[in-house]
This record gives C-alpha cells, sequence and structure tokens, in this order.
C-alpha cells in the first residue's frame, strides 16, 4: 500500500527577507490559499463593498477617499485588490477603477464574481501604468503590509497618480506586533518588543520563505510616506463596532475593544 507523503508544516521565524524573496512568498502564498481566503472571508467581504479591515469598517460612511458623490467619473486604481470587491464597489459609485493583485488566483475569483472591472497581475512594487494615469489609489491591507520596501511602493503609487491625488491605505496595526496574534485573552499579554521591525516568516524545510510580513513602528509608516512623496493628511485607527461579533485570525471583539487593529494612512500627492 503506498503512502501519502503531506509537506510539513511551515515553520515560523523571525529573520531578514529580501524584497525579491518577499514577493516570492507573497504570490505563491496567495495563490495557494486564496480559495480557503475568500471561502472564509468571502461573505464578510461582500462581492461589490468596501471594507478597510477585520473592524468592518465600510467606506461607504467613513468616505476616507472622498466625499459622498465625489469619486464619479474618477480613475482609481485599487492595489491589493484580490477578488475586486473594493473595486466594484467603486465602479458602483461611478469610478473607473483598476484592480491589481500579485496573485493569479485571487484575481481568477474576481473573474468568477464577475463585473467589468480591468483586472492587471502585477507586482505594487513596479506598477505597468504610465506617468499620471489615476485620480486615487488604494489599497485594504493589500501589498503593503508583505513587501521589504514600502517606500518603493509609494513611490510607484506617487508616480502614476496625478497632482493632487490621494491615496489611502490599511495595515495591521504596528502596536499589535508586540501581542501574540491570538483572539483570545492570551492576545492581551505583550509578548514582543514593539521595536523589534524582524520581520515574520514562515519556511519551508529547505529554509526558504513561504510568507513573510513586515513590521513597521507607526513612527515607521509615516517617515516612508515622506518619503514616497506624499503628506499624511489623516490616520484612521477604527474601533470595534458592536455589531461585529466575528474573530479573523488574531482580531475579535474582546482585542479589538481593547487595542487597535487596524491603522488606515489618508495621504494626498502635493
Amino acid at each position: 500500500m503506498s503512502q501519502e507523503i503531506y509537506p510539513a508544516e511551515p515553520e515560523a521565524t523571525r529573520r531578514d527577507a529580501s524584497q525579491a524573496e518577499s514577493s516570492r512568498a507573497s504570490r505563491g502564498w496567495w495563490d495557494r490559499n486564496a480559495d480557503e481566503y475568500q471561502s472564509d472571508h468571502g461573505t464578510f467581504l461582500g462581492d461589490d463593498r468596501f471594507v478597510w479591515g477585520p473592524e468592518g469598517l465600510d467606506e461607504a460612511e467613513a468616505g476616507l477617499l472622498g466625499p459622498a458623490g465625489s469619486l464619479n467619473g474618477l480613475d482609481v486604481l485599487e492595489i491589493g485588490a484580490g477578488a475586486a470587491q473594493c473595486s466594484r464597489w467603486l465602479a458602483a459609485q461611478g469610478a473607473r477603477p483598476v484592480a491589481l493583485d500579485l496573485s493569479h488566483r485571487q484575481l481568477q475569483h474576481a473573474l468568477r464574481i464577475g463585473g467589468e472591472v480591468p483586472l492587471v497581475e502585477a507586482d505594487a512594487g513596479a506598477l505597468p501604468f504610465r506617468d499620471g494615469s489615476f485620480d486615487l489609489a488604494c489599497s485594504a491591507y493589500g501589498a503593503v503590509p508583505f513587501v521589504a520596501d514600502p517606500v518603493q511602493v509609494f513611490r510607484e503609487v506617487r508616480r502614476v497618480l496625478r497632482p493632487g491625488g490621494r491615496w489611502v491605505f490599511s495595515v495591521t496595526h504596528p502596536l499589535r506586533w508586540a501581542f501574540p496574534d491570538e483572539p483570545g485573552p492570551e492576545g492581551l499579554a505583550v509578548a514582543a518588543s514593539y521595536f523589534d521591525r524582524t520581520p515574520y516568516v514562515e519556511q519551508d524545510e529547505r529554509g526558504e520563505a513561504v510568507y513573510v510580513e513586515h513590521h513597521r513602528t507607526l513612527g515607521d509608516r509615516v517617515r516612508d510616506v515622506v518619503a514616497g512623496g506624499f503628506r499624511l493628511v489623516d490616520l484612521v485607527e477604527p474601533e470595534w463596532p458592536a455589531w461585529n461579533h466575528q474573530e479573523w485570525g488574531g482580531w475579535s471583539p474582546l482585542r479589538g475593544n481593547l487595542i487597535p487593529g487596524t491603522a488606515i494612512f489618508v495621504c494626498e500627492r502635493d
């Protein structure tokens, strides 16, 4: 009788990871896990809803991209679009969105859901668009947490934005890196230094990264925004709403009512 051989569970560690290694790991991880991600979170995300993070802050009420009605006719780039849920919402507001993602499988889910949004498979650090192609750019937990050089991404975003263009992105709140990624009480005790910027890496038996996430402090993020050529106009830390009872990884009502889970940076290109 033949015996099936299953791949070993990745080893979690903290170590340096280059931009190239991080990009390869992200593409592979999202291609392998896109099906499960969309199955687990697709209902919460919706097919045409713009949600900034696990708290459930909706762009329809937050208006971080601009006042109601102001999106009509604007060219918008969504970076790390996944299945393009946010882009469909933008299209419904009269915008002309383009949904970009590194993962081929995530974009296949965008095709499965449907709609008329153009889809582009590309790396956020090398955007395949001409200078000044867009009025707005946005990213809900896409690309920025997974890149070794966020300033390169920001400079690319600035390049493809028109003067006065807005760039809004959300990431895991930097404070969370000091706590275990657990939704229960065990996730409320500080377990690591907030100032340790060493990336979180999951690696296979050969030592090759299969998942990489990069930590930046809040001050680092602000300095990266400025170094990328933007002016920071708002920093939003969504509170956990009473209606949201779900757990999503380390996000939960218990933790969300005590410590911030998401940081949203609202930036403008001068």
